[in-house]
């Protein structure tokens, strides 16, 4: 099976793009949802992206019919394995996943200078051997995701300063790619593959 909604004139033009081979397992789709709300994370902290950003792209993609208010957005963020607490949770299908990989690189390819700058400042500064905090942009990023992060996370807490920064680091990159022309299908890509179960050597 694929889609469950079937695209339509209206669909945005990259929805076809979002192909399935098979349905996801459930455990495929927690990871999926993992995945997405921390490239969101990471976009709000180096964007300063409200939710009012976040539903103008639902806005611009036409996808007003699955991300309608602050609210519905909530409940697909909160729907990640990874959140604190169990209020509004639900369980999130395969078109609402499409539909947060498409406004994920809407926003990407709209903040794309500002992430390639900040991109292109990690890696002056790794060069250089010198921390990535040490630049303003980079710190303000940093600080902005180990907050939310700790915030909302269960494990938030917990995780080490030198793992979030890796974590977030590594987002940052990612978003580089999400912002480009095939970014769409990149992503979607990358989230069904990194949603497999690993087999052990």
């Amino acid at each position: 099976m694929t889609s469950i909604v079937q695209p339509t004139a209206s669909s945005p033009s990259n929805w076809e793009d979002l192909n399935l081979s098979a349905q996801p397992s459930p455990d495929q789709l927690d990871n999926i949802k993992a995945q997405l709300d921390l490239i969101l994370l990471a976009l709000e902290a180096i964007a300063n992206l409200s939710s009012e950003a976040m539903l103008q792209a639902a806005t611009d993609l036409k996808l007003e019919s699955m991300i309608s208010d602050r609210v519905s957005l909530w409940r697909l963020r909160q729907s990640s394995p990874l959140r604190k607490g169990q209020g509004g949770r639900k369980k999130l299908d395969v078109d609402e996943a499409r539909a947060l990989t498409l406004i994920i690189c809407h926003l990407a390819k709209q903040h794309s200078e500002l992430i390639r700058r900040a991109v292109a400042l990690l890696e002056q500064l790794t060069e250089q051997n010198r921390e990535p905090h040490q630049a303003a942009l980079l710190g303000n990023y940093l600080d902005a995701f180990h907050n939310t992060y700790q915030e909302r996370m269960e494990e938030g807490e917990k995780a080490s300063t030198d793992s979030l920064t890796n974590l977030a680091l590594k987002l940052l990159i990612d978003l580089l790619f999400y912002g480009n022309p095939q970014g769409v299908r990149r992503l979607w890509l990358t989230l069904l593959d990194r949603s497999l179960p690993t087999v052990p050597n």
